[in-house]
């Protein structure tokens, strides 16, 4: 028997704390599924033979600035992207100061991206504890607390209780070491941010880590994904579909 993450609180709640069957997400490989597989794998192929990225500094910096704002800017922190890129060379910006620290840690973070384990929950930990350094008081500890999202006073999604959080994410971690050779990085980072905000393991920062570990994945598979700034795609789509 195999479940999703949802289907683990609920054999939670009726069975009395005991989870049965094997953790699976909820995804189906299809014919379109592989078709964008090939096609963005021909492409990135294409940029890695023409572009290297190694001898462009100034673009790479460029590049995660993009990523570091778009992430921010989904989060509504309402720096423009020429703040964020005077935060980041140390210049004095007028903003709110947890706006303007927000964009430090990030920075932090993403400057240590190759040093990521994406499989590994002690380093999502860690690059919490980066990512929220000075914002959030469970800093770099799964929260304690329920959560939930909203739309004005209307609740729009209720993250699951925080008493299963450690034991979802164990499952979920679990799950991409297993796969990590048979489910294609395309993919698997695609679930897991799926999952992963399902889940909504920190009291704070959960869309900012959902992105950073979206891109953690995909650069070990290729490392050009470390510079490519994926959150500003992210971050068009989610207007595309808001409506905004």
């Amino acid at each position: 028997m195999q479940k999703s993450v949802q289907d683990s609180v609920q054999d939670n709640g009726n069975s009395g704390g005991v989870f049965v069957g094997e953790y699976k997400p909820p995804f189906t490989i299809t014919n379109e599924i592989l078709s964008y597989v090939s096609s963005i794998s021909e492409k990135i192929g294409r940029i890695t033979a023409i572009s290297s990225l190694e001898t462009k500094p100034h673009l790479r910096k460029n590049n995660r600035i993009k990523s570091i704002h778009s992430s921010l800017k989904i989060e509504a922190n309402s720096l423009s992207l020429g703040q964020v890129r005077d935060v980041i060379n140390g210049r004095l910006v007028l903003g709110e100061q947890k706006e303007i620290q927000e964009v430090k840690n990030a920075y932090a973070a993403y400057e240590s991206l190759s040093e990521i384990n994406p499989y590994s929950i002690k380093d999502l930990k860690k690059f919490h504890g980066i990512m929220t350094k000075y914002l959030v008081e469970e800093c770099g500890e799964f929260r304690h607390g329920e959560e939930g999202v909203f739309n004005g006073d209307e609740c729009i999604f209720m993250a699951p209780p925080a008493q299963f959080v450690p034991q979802l994410m164990d499952e979920l971690f679990e799950w991409m070491k297993k796969s990590r050779n048979s489910v294609h990085p395309l993919i698997m980072s695609s679930v897991f941010h799926y999952e992963f905000v399902f889940i909504h393991p920190f009291a704070d920062g959960n869309g900012r880590m959902a992105r950073l570990w979206h891109t953690a994945i995909l650069a070990k598979w290729k490392p050009v994904f470390e510079f490519i700034p994926i959150e500003s795609r992210i971050e068009k789509f989610q207007e595309i579909f808001s409506g905004g």
